[in-house]
């Protein structure tokens, strides 16, 4: 039962956060998730390739810092 409640409580949090960063978004503040020093960007002329590897690892990293408490 206390289990519940943890997931219940992580559930209401990250809902929280996404709700927090989709009212930024749709308000127009940019966020520059994307264009962190390491990102790789190659543009052509057929299109472009994004390897935002900088950014998948500080969102892992932030992920990360935000679960920690509700381990056990």
């Amino acid at each position: 039962m206390a289990e519940e409640a943890g997931i219940g409580r992580l559930l209401m949090i990250v809902g929280a956060l996404v709700f927090l960063v989709g009212a930024l978004l749709a308000s127009g503040v940019r966020i520059p998730l994307g264009r962190l020093p390491g990102d790789i960007v190659i543009r052509r002329d057929g299109g472009a390739f994004y390897f935002l590897i900088v950014t998948c690892l500080v969102l892992s990293a932030l992920v990360t810092l935000v679960s920690w408490p509700f381990r056990k």
